[in-house]
């Protein structure tokens, strides 16, 4: 049973995050076997990278996933909303 602050539902939702945000990793993010390529449990993603949202789908018709390009680490990664946060184009430092 789902308890309050689940995320149960969320596609009634519009998505966080729309393609072309850019975005920061608020975690490590670990293969859990559907990146091809790569064993289970090596960091894909660390805690602090940023990359653009390129596209977004949908798991279990319940969560949205977002494609994100990690242009550094040159990898396009599936990660949930709670694990990123939008990169203020504020906070960026200016050239």
């Amino acid at each position: 049973m789902a308890s309050p602050g689940d995320d149960d539902g969320e596609l009634h939702r519009p998505p966080c995050f729309e393609p072309g945000t850019k975005v920061r990793a608020k975690m490590h993010i670990r293969n859990d076997g559907t990146f091809a390529g790569r064993e289970v449990g090596d960091i894909l993603v660390r805690k602090g990278d940023e990359g653009y949202v390129r596209d977004i789908g949908t798991y279990l018709q319940r969560y949205y996933i977002y494609a994100v390009e990690f242009i550094a680490r040159g990898a396009v990664v599936g990660m949930r909303a709670r694990e990123l946060t939008a990169v203020d184009a504020s906070q960026e430092a200016a050239p």
